[in-house]
């Protein structure tokens, strides 16, 4: 079946994936990176998505040719960034605005990225597309709002914790569950900020 999706003429493979709303698409999508949440990646199969969203396994197969395929797709169509937006005037307040943000994507987000952490590996496309959709956006927004500080004078252009606010905002995201068996939510996260990023950077709480 793939191998005649495969072999399909373009004019052809176009004319069935444009049958497919992008409504229909986006369910797709999101059955799929919750099955990956809920099972892992290596349990996830094509035919588990075509049933749980009433399809015919060939209809994913003549839009993504496998699964791996198919997840980057998903990942890329998925793509958005939670710090975009966030200016408040104060480096101190755009931090703890963050921290809010990251707390209430941190289950669905940080579950997907344990969930993948093998596959990514071992998949180089697969690899690129979880970094463009769910971590260089967010280091690029980050950066910005670090950026801005330094630009109003509330921190200075060569303090070493620049650098590595943005590995302790997603190391948290990731090493709580593991430490403590919980997400890190808003509240954690801001007290978090609070307690570390903000000292770090000569701010006061």
């Amino acid at each position: 079946m793939t191998s005649q999706a495969a072999d399909e003429p373009e004019s052809v493979a176009s004319s069935r994936r444009s049958k497919i709303t992008p409504a229909r698409e986006r369910e797709f999508f999101d059955a799929v990176l919750e099955q990956i949440r809920e099972c892992g990646y290596d349990a996830v199969t094509m035919e588990g998505v075509a049933a749980s969203t009433r399809c015919s396994k060939s209809t994913l197969y003549r839009q993504w040719k496998n699964k791996p395929q198919f997840v980057v797709a998903a990942l890329r169509a998925n793509r958005r960034t939670r710090f975009t937006g966030i200016d408040t005037g104060s480096l101190a307040e755009d931090l703890r605005q963050a921290a809010r943000a990251a707390g209430e994507w941190s289950g669905n987000d940080t579950r997907l990225l344990q969930a993948l952490g093998h596959a990514m590996l071992q998949d180089r496309e697969l690899k690129q597309a979880l970094r463009e959709t769910l971590v260089e956006p967010e280091l690029a927004a980050l950066r910005e709002i670090l950026q801005r500080g330094v630009e109003r004078g509330e921190v200075r252009a060569d303090n070493p914790a620049l650098e590595y606010v943005p590995a302790q905002m997603f190391g948290v995201l990731r090493i709580r569950p593991v430490l403590e068996g919980e997400y890190a939510d808003p509240d954690y996260l801001v007290r978090f900020v609070e307690a570390a990023v903000l000292p770090a950077l000569g701010l006061t709480p």
